[in-house]
């Protein structure tokens, strides 16, 4: 693997690609910066587009995983439900892009995310239920919910109530952080 390589490819849509902030606001650039403060010279490919789905990310893997990551952090499913698409289909797309970075040989964390309440207690439980099973299944870490502490809070978003502004970035930021500490040594290791 060349020095080129990121250490970390984030597949996600507008949360992750950072819609309205400027680019080292975005939560992939922040933990960029994190890991060269420990002292770890690996980038982050921030891989995320605003507006995709699940199903959309699964088509963009094959062009993410031929970067080699060592580590992916898939962050999909907020346009899914957004749309309210069948649950199913998030839970096919999801699975398919954990085994695609799994067998690509990069460990992936899989970050929740949660349905908006208009589309019935019923989706918004299976939709959560989704990233629990997948972790299970696929013995993955799990962010249980990608906006923790963000989300719905007018003070961290910027006005569509939906993307973090630059403070809440730096929360979303934390939450991610705080589960690839665990697993800085593989970034180590393979730089």
């Amino acid at each position: 693997m060349s020095a080129e390589a990121p250490g970390i490819a984030m597949l996600g849509d507008s949360l992750t690609a950072g819609l309205g902030l400027d680019t080292p606001d975005t939560y992939p650039s922040l933990i960029e910066g994190r890991l060269r403060a420990e002292g770890i010279a690996r980038g982050v490919l921030n891989a995320g587009v605003s507006g995709d789905t699940s199903a959309g990310g699964l088509r963009r893997l094959p062009w993410v995983m031929e970067t080699h990551p060592a580590i992916l952090l898939v962050a999909l499913g907020g346009n899914d439900a957004l749309r309210g698409l069948p649950v199913a289909d998030l839970r096919r797309n999801l699975a398919a892009i954990i085994e695609g970075g799994q067998q690509g040989g990069a460990l992936v964390i899989l970050a929740g995310m949660e349905a908006p309440p208009n589309n019935g207690p019923e989706y918004t439980s299976a939709f959560r239920e989704v990233y629990r099973d997948l972790a299970r299944e696929y013995d993955v870490p799990l962010i249980p919910f990608l906006l923790d502490g963000v989300a719905g809070d007018p003070a961290l978003n910027q006005v569509d109530g939906i993307h973090p502004n630059p403070e809440g970035a730096r929360r979303v930021a934390d939450v991610v952080w705080r589960a690839l500490t665990p697993h800085l040594s593989r970034l180590r290791s393979s730089s």
